[in-house]
């Protein structure tokens, strides 16, 4: 995937560009706010816990997921992840997964950005659906999902372990040529 690829943002106080492995530093920071993890699956001990997820980005197999870096438009700063995990290249499937650092949390950057990657997955990867799995608590992430044209389409019991005990999330998704 070259530059030219990337899906635009029009939000005026973000922009999209590749991951880099030196974005780990500034990721794990905002990924270690308990205010930040405590609705997510993350559970991270340190920076080196991010690694492995470089090493599948970089890969070219269809199937690795796609993880773009959210930056400020002034200074670059990194502020958050979007992108696709669980692609399935045989289905043209994907799920959608963002993060965000709470200095840009409320200001409609998650839900612009969803809705422009989900429009890039959709006209420029081909995919036919994509999905978001939700933990039950994080009301915010199901809101941006709703205004993006997600339906909520499951309750999927004990899906995932979250820093030890089971979550219970919402399964959303979205079909191409559906909004």
């Amino acid at each position: 995937m070259n530059v030219v690829d990337l899906p635009a943002s029009d939000h005026p106080l973000v922009t999209l560009r590749h991951l880099e492995r030196s974005d780990a530093p500034a990721w794990y920071a905002y990924l270690a706010d308990p205010a930040v993890v405590e609705h997510t699956s993350w559970n991270l001990r340190c920076v080196d816990d991010l690694q492995a997820n470089f090493d599948d980005y970089a890969s070219s197999h269809p199937s690795s997921s796609i993880r773009l870096a959210v930056v400020l438009r002034e200074g670059g700063q990194l502020v958050g992840t979007i992108g696709f995990n669980a692609i399935s290249p045989q289905h043209r499937t994907a799920e959608i997964a963002y993060d965000l650092a709470p200095a840009v949390w409320g200001q409609g950057v998650a839900t612009s950005l969803a809705a422009s990657v989900v429009d890039w997955g959709f006209q420029h990867l081909g995919f036919l659906r994509i999905q978001a799995t939700v933990l039950e608590s994080n009301e915010r992430s199901m809101r941006v999902l709703e205004r993006c044209a997600f339906e909520r389409e499951g309750y999927l019991r004990c899906y995932r372990q979250i820093r030890g005990k089971s979550g219970n999330f919402w399964l959303y998704a979205r079909i191409a040529g559906v909004s």
